[in-house]
C-alpha cells in the first residue's frame, strides 16, 4: 500500500464511495516560513512567544499561541482535459482505462470514456478548488505549504484563522520534497519558528491543520518513527506520527511542545483515505535547507554525483569482505558523470561522504542532494578489499541527469557451451552484449533463493567481466583463492544492472 498525499482535494457533496474507488486525494494545510528563513532583516517582534507546556493540563495554552499562524489555503486550478460526467451535487473524472479493464463497463453505464453511452462529448479543460493548509513563518508573510497543495494553481488564497483572507504569490516550488513557499503581504504577522534540536521518537507533537475543510483542527500524538522512507519520495528521511492526520492536513505544522515546527504534514498511510494512526512529515532540518533557497532563488539546485547505486545486503558485505553492511554499491557511473571522471567504478562501495558514514542508498542520494552544485566531495569507496578516498566535483543535478549504464564487453564468437553451477544453467549470451545468460534455475537452488531467474544475464563475478564459461569458472576460483564463501555477482534484467552476493554453496 502506498502512502496517500493529503491534498488536493475536490468540493464532494457526496459519492464518497466513488472518490475512493479513484484514489482521490485530500486536503491540505500551509504554515508560514520563520523569519530567519524569509529574510536575515526581519524582526522578531511578532514572532509567537509559546508558554511552557504541562502534558498533565493539555495544549490549550500552546495551540492558543501557535494558531494565528497557522493558515487555511483554498486552491484554484485546472486539470488537463477529461471526459468529466455531472450528476446531481457530485461531479466526477472517470480515469483512464484501457480496453479490457476490469472496471470499464462499470464506468460505460455512467457515460465513462470510450463507452457507446458516453456523454461528456468533446472533454474541455476542468476548473476544480481544493484546499490545504500551512504556517507562516516570518512577520512579512512567508507562508509554507506542499508543492502538491499548490501545484497547477491559477490562483492561490490564504486564509487566516479571523476568516480573513489574502491572494498569494507561488514564490517557489520543489517537487521532489514536495516543499512550496507562497509570499502576502503584511508586517507584525504572527509567526512561528522551526526547532533547532531534532526531536527524537517518542516526543509529543501537536498537529493543526484543515482536515476536509473543517478549518483549525488541533491533533496530538508522539513521533513514532524517523527517517521513514516512503513511495514516490527521491529522499525519504520522514518523520512518521499518530497524531491523527487527515485529507486537508496537507502542509500543516506539527509542533514540539515548546511551539517550534518539528515537520510538515505530507502524506498518511492507510487502506480508506483516512486517519488509521500512521502520518509522515518532512522534518524541520529538511524543510529549512529548501524553503531558504526557494525564497533566495525561487528554486532548489542539488548536488549530482552521477551514479545508479543499491542498498549493500549482507550478502554482497561478505562477498567483498566488508564487516558491516551499510554503505550504497555503485551499479555503472554515467558515462559523463563526475563520479566515473573521478574514477568510480562499478562494484564500488561508497561508504562515507567527507567523513560521513552512508547507511544506504538513499542516504547517500540525500547526502549529495544536499550539497552545492561544484562543490568538492571526498568519497570513502570499498574496493578490491581495502579503503581507498576519491575526491568528487559534483554538478548540478537536473531532471534530465540520469546514470547511463555501459554494455559489458562483447564476447567473440563461441562454440555453444553451457555449464550447470549453484544451481544454475548457464550459457554466453547470444545478443552480443555480453554476459551469460541463465537458461535454467532449479527451484529450491541458492540461485532462486537469491532471486535469480531464467532470462537475467551473468555480467560480471568480482568485478570480473563474463563472456563464456571459462571466464565463470575463473571468477569463481579467484572467489575461493581469497577465502571468501560468497561471491559478488552483477546480473542484469530487462536491461537494468544490479549486484547481488551469491553464497557459493557446494561451489566452495
Amino acid at each position: 500500500m502506498r502512502p496517500t498525499l493529503l491534498s488536493r482535494t475536490r468540493r464532494w457533496l457526496g459519492a464518497s464511495a466513488l472518490a475512493l474507488l479513484v484514489g482521490i486525494g485530500g486536503v491540505s494545510t500551509a504554515f508560514v516560513l520563520t523569519g530567519q528563513a524569509a529574510n536575515a532583516q526581519v524582526r522578531n517582534v511578532a514572532q509567537i512567544a509559546v508558554p511552557q507546556v504541562n502534558q498533565q493540563q493539555g495544549f490549550a495554552d500552546l495551540v492558543d499561541a501557535v494558531k494565528p499562524a497557522v493558515v487555511s489555503i483554498l486552491v484554484e486550478a485546472q486539470e488537463p482535459a477529461r471526459t468529466v460526467q455531472r450528476g446531481g451535487d457530485f461531479e466526477f473524472n472517470f480515469p483512464d482505462l484501457p480496453e479490457g479493464h476490469p472496471f470499464r463497463d462499470f464506468f460505460d453505464q455512467f457515460g465513462g470514456p470510450g463507452g457507446p453511452r458516453g456523454q461528456g462529448g468533446d472533454a474541455k479543460p476542468r476548473q476544480f478548488m481544493a484546499a490545504g493548509s500551512g504556517f507562516i513563518i516570518s512577520e512579512d508573510g512567508y507562508v509554507v505549504t506542499n508543492n502538491h497543495v499548490v501545484s497547477d494553481a491559477t490562483k492561490v488564497t490564504v486564509i487566516f484563522e479571523d476568516g480573513s483572507e489574502q491572494v498569494a504569490t507561488v514564490v517557489g516550488t520543489d517537487e521532489r520534497t514536495d516543499l512550496a513557499v507562497l509570499k502576502i503581504e503584511g508586517k507584525d504577522l504572527p509567526f512561528v519558528t522551526f526547532e533547532d534540536t531534532p526531536s527524537r521518537v517518542g516526543d509529543w507533537v501537536v498537529a493543526v491543520g484543515n482536515p476536509f475543510g473543517l478549518g483549525g483542527t488541533v491533533t496530538v500524538g508522539v513521533i513514532s518513527g524517523a527517517g521513514r522512507n516512503i513511495g514516490g519520495s527521491s529522499y525519504g528521511d520522514f518523520l512518521q506520527i499518530d497524531a491523527a492526520v487527515n485529507t486537508g492536513n496537507s502542509g500543516g505544522p506539527a509542533f514540539n511542545t515548546n511551539g517550534e515546527v518539528v515537520g510538515v504534514n505530507t502524506a498518511i498511510y492507510s487502506p480508506n483515505g483516512g486517519n488509521v494512526g500512521i502520518a509522515f512529515a518532512i522534518p524541520a532540518h529538511t524543510v529549512k535547507q529548501i524553503v531558504d533557497q526557494l525564497i533566495n532563488n525561487g528554486s532548489v539546485t542539488r548536488g549530482y554525483l552521477g551514479v545508479s547505486i543499491q542498498d549493500v545486503t549482507k550478502d554482497i558485505a561478505d562477498s567483498v569482505g566488508l564487516a558491516n553492511a551499510r554503505g550504497a554499491i555503485v551499479r555503472e557511473p554515467a558515462s559523463d558523470g563526475p563520479a566515473g571522471d573521478a574514477g568510480v567504478k562499478s562494484g564500488d562501495i561508497i561508504t562515507h561522504v567527507d567523513g560521513d558514514q552512508i547507511d544506504d542508498a538513499l542516504d547517500l542520494s540525500r547526502t549529495i542532494a544536499s550539497k552545492a552544485p561544484g562543490s568538492d566531495v571526498e568519497l570513502t569507496i570499498w574496493r578490491d578489499g581495502a579503503e581507498t578516498k576519491l575526491t568528487v566535483k559534483l554538478t548540478e543535478l537536473t531532471e534530465q541527469a540520469a546514470p547511463t549504464e555501459d554494455q559489458a564487453p562483447v564476447p567473440p564468437a563461441d562454440v555453444p557451451e553451457s555449464t550447470s553451477s549453484l544451481g544454475m544453467t548457464l550459457v554466453p549470451n547470444g545478443d552480443g552484449s555480453g554476459g551469460l545468460l541463465i537458461q535454467d534455475v532449479e527451484a529450491d537452488s541458492t540461485a532462486a533463493q537469491r532471486g535469480l531467474a531464467v532470462g537475467d544475464v551473468l555480467l560480471e563475478i568480482d568485478n570480473k567481466p563474463l563472456s563464456t564459461i571459462a571466464d565463470y569458472d575463473a571468477a569463481i576460483s579467484g572467489v575461493q583463492s581469497k577465502g571468501l564463501d560468497t561471491a559478488l555477482v552483477k546480473v542484469a534484467r530487462n536491461g537494468e544492472a544490479r549486484f547481488i552476493g551469491l553464497p557459493l554453496g557446494e561451489e566452495g
